[in-house]
């Protein structure tokens, strides 16, 4: 055979040998192929679903400040975090010694084994310190709302009417309840009932829920339910004040036209004011009351919306603290700071003898010069603090 025809018969066989190989490899590819480009269409059709979805998103977001009062608007703020705290005009002494404090003493319970409790919606003008106008959102004309006191066991029965521009939503943080059917968005114009049992003693936070959540509870919507245990559990207090602890993010100082709400601010976590019960310093020039050997029952709530109170009272120990509301549980003894948790809540004992003023504060010291301080009167003494 000559060396051409045993090279091309040679050739001949190793393509015979190599060509299941080949045809093997090509389904592979092709496989290959109709697999990447399913991928491809899938990521194409995801990408496509995120970005409509997006879109909706901005435009329902876009929708919901344009129904929004003015204190909805944020756009002019975004940047500005220009501090307003300290603001005051020039007659801020008289202004706070006419203001009429937000009512701290304990309401009494309703009898009987259904509590009913009606919170209406509204936007309105409030004063969060002397002179400083913020335009709100609230329950029953001012923040915190209104507070609602229980017994273990009662059935809460609670409508709620939304008298303001925007969507608004209520969270009990007392309740035990799917958040998808009774925290749900009511609509301007509209009312929402639903019904739950205050099975767990303490002091919790109601809320609005509504997106964005940080900027309902800011603008003013919040408050306190006190959900009394069973008798025995407690021992006995002569006197009982509830304090909601909270703070305002300002886009001005607030001394000509209202204040709004100024989300950088917040998200910053640098409040202009600090109060408790929704204005600054209302207990210095309006003390709340005890008589010497008295026991003091606070129940404090922490609305936030993102800072904790350090809770202290000046000149005293606390005698007896349950932390974060949690009444089943043996209280901690002769304390002297308890830290509430924003969204949380305690309660706190303190027997004093000796008459006095003591200030009572969130030893957070920058707090203080915020706002969130006030003065226990003992024994009716006359005059101020020094400092």
């Amino acid at each position: 055979m000559s060396t051409a025809s045993y090279t091309s018969h040679a050739s001949a066989r190793k393509d015979e040998g190599l060509s299941p190989l080949v045809g093997i490899v090509s389904i592979l590819l092709g496989v290959l192929v109709v697999v990447l480009g399913f991928l491809a269409f899938a990521m194409w059709a995801d990408s496509h679903h995120a970005r409509d979805a997006a879109r909706a998103a901005a435009a329902s977001a876009h929708t919901a400040a344009a129904k929004a009062p003015a204190s909805a608007a944020m756009g002019s703020n975004l940047g500005d975090l220009t501090s307003y705290a300290g603001a005051a005009p020039a007659n801020a002494a008289e202004l706070a010694a006419a203001h009429q404090p937000h009512p701290a003493t304990l309401p009494a319970l309703q009898a009987g084994p259904v509590a009913h409790v009606h919170l209406v919606l509204k936007d309105v003008t409030i004063q969060v310190a002397p002179g400083i106008k913020y335009a709100a959102w609230t329950w029953a004309d001012g923040a915190p709302g209104p507070v609602i006191h229980v017994r273990q066991g009662q059935t809460v029965d609670v409508t709620l009417t939304n008298k303001g521009a925007i969507p608004h939503s209520v969270d009990f943080h007392a309740a035990r309840v799917a958040p998808n059917m009774d925290f749900r968005d009511v609509n301007p114009g509209s009312s929402f009932h639903f019904r739950f049992t205050a099975n767990d003693p303490g002091v919790f936070m109601y809320h609005c829920g509504t997106k964005p959540v940080l900027m309902h509870i800011a603008n003013g919507m919040y408050g306190a339910i006190v959900v009394e245990p069973k008798a025995g559990v407690l021992p006995h207090a002569d006197r009982n004040y509830v304090l909601v602890a909270s703070e305002w993010y300002l886009s001005s100082d607030g001394l000509g036209k209202p204040a709004q709400f100024n989300m950088t601010k917040a998200h910053a976590r640098q409040p202009d004011w600090m109060t408790f019960n929704g204005y600054a310093g209302q207990y210095v020039a309006h003390p709340l009351t005890a008589k010497p050997g008295q026991t003091v029952r606070f129940w404090i709530v922490d609305a936030g919306p993102s800072i904790d109170t350090d809770f202290h009272i000046v000149g005293t120990i606390l005698n007896r603290a349950w932390v974060d509301a949690g009444l089943n549980s043996k209280p901690l003894h002769d304390v002297q700071t308890v830290g509430v948790p924003a969204g949380g809540g305690g309660v706190f004992d303190v027997k004093i003898d000796k008459p006095g003023l003591y200030p009572f504060v969130s030893h957070a010291f920058a707090a203080v010069d915020e706002g969130q301080v006030g003065v226990l009167n003992v024994g009716n003494v006359q005059g101020t603090m020094s400092h």
